[in-house]
């Protein structure tokens, strides 16, 4: 399987963000990808501190994911995006990540749970948590998990996922400049990717407000594709006969003495 990750930034416009979906989704196909990963929040930018992203929400078929089906048709690659979706709060709508295949089916939504109250930021004051349950979607012969930027400070989500069956990690996200941040972003990312014996695929916005550094990463903590601060996207292959070698040679998932359940 190949994958893309593509890296920009999103507006507060949504009509022009589902521009530049339909635009990236078509310069990443270039590739021939059998997925594109966008980042987190591509449907609109998170709101700025005391304001709310409520208005900006939509349902699963709504505009945005319907922009989502049409490019996954039209270039015959599955997508996975981040959105703002409704929930049964109207002022605090969920964070999710939205998974279309290449006909434009739906195969999954992940509800982010664990909301950025960090770094002076509040994100539960304008979203929702959603349910505590892994989220594995089906691609071609392999199997995806899903989880998005501040989730991938708690390991024991990526463990669920991978008990649950996934072999690679998608990760859109938009990590937030800062002192430290971007050590903490690529960190993380690798020690997911190594304590885990798996592929971790992550999308990042980029720009003034985030770090970009979007990068696929192997079973081995190795960097086999990245990006660096710019908008672009890079493309990694995804092989099952290093994820088995791997985890051969490193049995850490078998040998492990605690198992993780939710609080």
């Amino acid at each position: 399987m190949r994958i893309a990750v593509v890296q920009t930034a999103s507006s507060y416009d949504k009509a022009a963000n589902r521009d530049l979906v339909t635009r990236l989704v078509a310069e990443a196909a270039g590739g021939q990808p059998d997925l594109v990963v966008l980042p987190e929040a591509m449907m609109s930018d998170f709101a700025v501190e005391g304001a709310s992203v409520a208005e900006a929400a939509e349902p699963l078929d709504g505009e945005f994911v319907a922009t989502l089906r049409k490019a996954a048709i039209e270039h015959g690659v599955a997508i996975v995006a981040g959105m703002f979706e409704r929930s049964c709060d109207e002022h605090r709508p969920y964070n999710t990540l939205l998974a279309v295949g290449a006909d434009g089916t739906l195969l999954g939504a992940y509800r982010k749970i664990h909301l950025y109250d960090a770094f002076g930021y509040k994100e539960s004051e304008q979203l929702t948590p959603g349910d505590v349950a892994p989220v594995v979607i089906q691609i071609g012969d392999h199997s995806l998990g899903l989880m998005t930027c501040y989730d991938l400070r708690f390991p024991e989500l990526s463990r669920a996922l991978i008990d649950a069956g996934a072999e690679v990690l998608v990760i859109p996200a938009a990590w937030v400049r800062g002192p430290l941040k971007e050590h903490h972003w690529t960190t993380l990312l690798t020690a997911r990717a190594v304590e885990n014996t798996c592929y971790v695929a992550a999308a990042a916005q980029n720009g003034k407000k985030y770090c970009g550094l979007s990068q696929v990463i192997d079973p081995q903590g190795i960097a086999v594709a990245a990006v660096g601060e710019s908008d672009g996207h890079a493309y990694a292959d995804v092989s099952a006969a290093r994820l088995a070698d791997v985890r051969m040679r490193n049995p850490s998932l078998l040998n492990r003495r605690y198992s993780v359940t939710p609080k």
